[in-house]
């Protein structure tokens, strides 16, 4: 998204106090009255589906990120969860106030229409990843997604733990404990604690190219 787009999304909150969320509390819950918008502000989030007691994170978001696009227009319920995988801090503004801010100011619109398509874009990426890929696919198109989307570095803290993985991978935990060794020992990634550095990116894209 163009960054003057954002600057138009992140001037809809102007004036928004904030809210800290907690590692592990939940920012929104599936099935809960969507009536805001809501913009993070610092610190990262996963959004997820709940489905028969079992999870489906459809995308990791961080600073600047904005819950709550895809209720915008009509008055339903989320169709999602989130929840802070780090201390977050979060702006809301109600779906009334965003309504006044439309009719005076078409530029935000438009940006609030860039960011859905963005948000659109990766979830078309998210479908081929879980239906067409096989499971060491799937986790390299995981830690590119981290590396270029979320911590924008080659290295960064994981955050994640191996469960999250294994529900934004569509795989069981052994699984992704076992690909992760096996990633670790080919010198594709290093670990060092919490600490992920992808050390060959040529290997990694080869991975997710081939699913």
């Amino acid at each position: 998204m163009k960054e003057s787009d954002q600057e138009q999304l992140n001037k809809l909150f102007d004036g928004q106090p904030g809210v800290t969320y907690n590692r592990g509390e939940t920012i929104c819950k599936q099935g809960a009255i969507a009536n805001q918008l809501m913009r993070i502000t610092s610190g990262f989030a996963k959004i997820y589906i709940e489905h028969k007691g079992k999870n489906i994170i459809l995308r990791i978001i961080r600073s600047n990120d904005i819950i709550g696009l895809h209720n915008l227009f009509h008055n339903q319920h989320f169709n999602f969860s989130a929840t802070a995988i780090t201390s977050c801090q979060v702006q809301s503004i109600t779906s009334d106030e965003l309504n006044t801010i439309f009719t005076k100011e078409s530029t935000n619109f438009a940006a609030v229409i860039a960011h859905i398509n963005e948000y659109a874009a990766g979830y078309f990426k998210r479908f081929i990843s879980l239906t067409q890929k096989q499971a060491h696919g799937r986790l390299a198109d995981a830690i590119l997604h981290l590396s270029e989307d979320v911590y924008q570095s080659r290295s960064f803290e994981l955050h994640l733990t191996r469960k999250d993985i294994a529900e934004y991978t569509g795989m069981s935990t052994e699984s992704v404990i076992r690909i992760i060794k096996e990633f670790h020992n080919d010198k594709i990634i290093e670990l060092d604690g919490k600490t992920l550095t992808i050390k060959s990116m040529n290997l990694l894209q080869k991975l997710s190219d081939l699913g």
